[in-house]
């Protein structure tokens, strides 16, 4: 039996589900164009290579970058509709059924999954840090943080009550959260790639 919870209207979440898919839409869409104009003049340069480390044009040549046969950036084109269609969905009104949050959630955690591949990717494997890559892995994060939250603390997920309990106290930490995920991915980068020296050093050279 579905908790009274789960009938309100989680009006922020929302607002931030249609932010964070135009966000990480345009960064597909710029990463697109950038595919596009590689396959059109080969051997030139991405507008988003701005030095060895900080560049797009490794991370779409590599295979990482066309995991599924296609460029990347093509999975977020149509993955981005998703959080935004939901989002202006659930502000007009809208209420989903179970299964549908199910489904939605394993989407977000897919997209989870996979960005934290790909952050592993790019810094353990390939060396670089794809600006408009990282824009996507910057709104994935909380993405996944809000949703998962929110379908435990209002019982779409099945949970026991101290979980949901535990979860509704955990909503307003979720930018906190972020920030912390955030700070590791700097770590990590930062030890592996002396990341910070490299930025500052092509930003005041």
């Amino acid at each position: 039996m579905s908790s009274p919870q789960s009938h309100t209207r989680p009006t922020v979440m929302a607002v931030w589900l249609v932010v964070a898919g135009v966000i990480g839409w345009w960064a597909a869409f710029q990463l697109t164009l950038e595919k596009l104009h590689a396959l059109e003049f080969p051997g030139t340069a991405a507008s988003c290579d701005f030095s060895v480390l900080v560049q797009c044009t490794a991370n779409l040549d590599s295979w990482q970058g066309s995991i599924l046969g296609f460029p990347n950036p093509i999975i977020g084109l149509t993955a981005w509709v998703a959080p935004i269609v939901v989002g202006v969905a659930i502000l007009a009104g809208a209420r989903f059924a179970r299964w549908f949050w199910w489904l939605f959630e394993l989407g977000m955690l897919l997209a989870f999954v996979f960005v934290c591949w790909l952050i592993g990717q790019s810094i353990f494997v390939l060396g670089t840090l794809c600006p408009w890559c990282m824009v996507t892995w910057a709104v994935v994060i909380p993405s996944f943080y809000v949703v998962t939250v929110h379908i435990l603390r209002t019982g779409i997920l099945p949970a026991p009550a101290n979980i949901r309990r535990s979860a509704g106290k955990l909503m307003p930490w979720v930018p906190l959260i972020t920030i912390v995920s955030y700070a590791i991915i700097v770590v990590l980068a930062q030890v592996r790639l002396d990341a910070l020296t490299n930025i500052f050093g092509t930003l005041f050279a």
